[in-house]
């Protein structure tokens, strides 16, 4: 409780704001451990080729005295405790096709949470803002709006859009998920991702003119 420390509301807002810094860094080790996890202990690429036939498993009893007796046949000559938490089928709804992939996602969330974790040291101990900072209601809820929920909606939605939705077409169709394009392909060549949804030629003028239909080729709605 910061009010047992010091009645000082200008300390006590600089600790709450650098805190929430080192919450979203807490957030991201235990996002990056989970990706982790599952690329060096799953079976994510075996399960990603047959998803039918092969469980998916992200769990490996080591053989220390005899506990490797609960790990089962999952399928593919895999062994382990098959899991139903549903993250495989979060990954490859996500657009990852490799344990590759997932090492990646894990250090890019370890990145991500060292700078989470520099900017609650910087802004408490080097740059702490002023109360009149964090007095001013308006600017912090534009802040909120446009960063958090405006550019990460957009972040999100582009995501959904250029990578997931094609990855998932040519899993859907079968294609060997060694032979599908890497997500970043897909990003920057519009030639690519157009041979799976033509509309992508268009390029954002059906959206700025209000003429969605012309993207029924990849919209859900139709």
């Amino acid at each position: 409780d910061f009010d047992s420390h010091t009645s000082d509301l200008e300390e006590i807002s600089r600790k709450v704001f650098s805190a929430h810094f080192g919450q979203l860094g807490i957030i991201l080790i235990w996002l990056s451990g989970m990706y982790f996890h599952g690329a060096r202990f799953s079976n994510y690429e075996a399960w990603l080729t047959d998803p039918t036939h092969i469980k998916p498993s992200a769990q490996v009893v080591w053989p220390i005295v005899g506990q490797e007796i609960l790990n089962g046949d999952v399928g593919g000559g895999f062994q382990g405790i098959q899991i139903t938490s549903g993250f495989f089928q979060l990954w490859r709804a996500s657009g990852i096709t490799s344990e590759l992939q997932l090492y990646s996602t894990a250090i890019g969330g370890l990145v991500l949470a060292s700078a989470m974790f520099f900017a609650g040291w910087f802004h408490y101990h080097k740059a702490a803002p002023k109360l009149e900072w964090f007095q001013n209601v308006e600017s912090m809820l534009n802040h909120h709006l446009a960063g958090l929920l405006g550019l990460g909606s957009l972040a999100w939605a582009g995501h959904q859009i250029h990578v997931s939705l094609p990855i998932n077409k040519l899993l859907d169709a079968g294609v060997d998920p060694k032979e599908i394009p890497l997500p970043h392909e897909f990003l920057f060549n519009r030639d690519l991702i157009a041979q799976l949804y033509p509309s992508f030629q268009k390029g954002l003028a059906p959206f700025f003119t209000i003429n969605w239909a012309e993207y029924s080729d990849f919209l859900t709605f139709k």
